[in-house]
């Protein structure tokens, strides 16, 4: 079974997002073959600055659903394994929103992805417009045992940002948890996108997992040095996004910043 070093030999990977525009179902969408293009812009932009990794995510498909309906599945099993043909260097993820990971990881393994990201993996949490998520991890590693998937790696959440925790504990005791259940990764977000952790609550993390811990959310130019000197990496979106699409001058910065663009 592959761990996370096996997908990122190199210290401190930067995982780009792929944000897609709306995708058929939602009346916004332009359809499948513009979503499809879009990605593939990303995915060379993130390329060519020198990202390690790729996460797609259906990031405009407003209002989120809790669970993916069937032609999301479709539309992102399609998308994915478009970007997967495409992509020369990085490893590829993909997160359907807002809390179905089993869709997540059918859509992985039938593209050929690498990882898929969940933001509700142990932790008992609310949003006031969803009610409450629900958690199994035990359920979904026996799924992804069901699919002969144990290769794609789960990058887990948390406490993650915009939810409340119905029982309150410390950060650290979710890590522990997720990583008792298996999480290959552990992901740290701030309050709310565009907000970085805390050091305090990286260092935390860090203390209590056995596994790498990743920054969610907030890394930019301004803070990634003195960050990823607490943690194995990061996941990176908004600053390096420029009307809903990757920027290759927001990238490059971020990645000169670290002292790793090849742009």
């Amino acid at each position: 079974m592959r761990k996370f070093g096996d997908l990122f030999p190199d210290v401190k990977p930067i995982i780009g997002m792929i944000h897609l525009p709306p995708l058929p179902g939602y009346a916004e969408s332009k359809g499948i073959d513009d979503a499809i293009s879009h990605a593939v812009r990303d995915l060379r932009v993130l390329e060519q600055i020198g990202v390690d990794g790729v996460l797609i995510e259906n990031e405009y498909d407003r209002p989120h659903r809790v669970t993916a309906t069937t032609e999301t599945i479709a539309a992102m099993t399609r998308i994915t394994r478009a970007v997967v043909r495409e992509s020369a260097s990085a490893v590829i993820g993909c997160e359907i929103l807002l809390n179905d990971p089993r869709a997540s990881l059918a859509v992985a393994r039938m593209s050929g992805a690498d990882f898929i990201r969940t933001d509700y993996f142990v932790d008992a949490m609310t949003r006031p417009e969803y009610g409450e998520f629900a958690i199994d991890a035990a359920g979904l590693r026996e799924y992804r045992r069901s699919l002969d998937a144990e290769d794609v790696l789960v990058f887990a959440d948390i406490q993650v940002k915009y939810a409340t925790m119905i029982e309150p504990r410390p950060l650290g005791e979710s890590a522990r948890i997720a990583c008792a259940e298996q999480a290959d990764a552990i992901i740290v977000s701030g309050s709310r996108t565009a907000d970085a952790p805390s050091i305090e609550d990286l260092r935390e993390a860090v203390l209590h997992s056995s596994v790498p811990v990743l920054i969610g959310s907030g890394l930019d130019p301004e803070n990634a040095s003195t960050l990823l000197a607490e943690c194995a990496g990061a996941i990176v979106g908004t600053s390096l996004m420029r009307n809903r699409a990757v920027a290759p001058a927001a990238t490059g910065r971020l990645m000169a910043s670290i002292g790793r663009t090849r742009g």
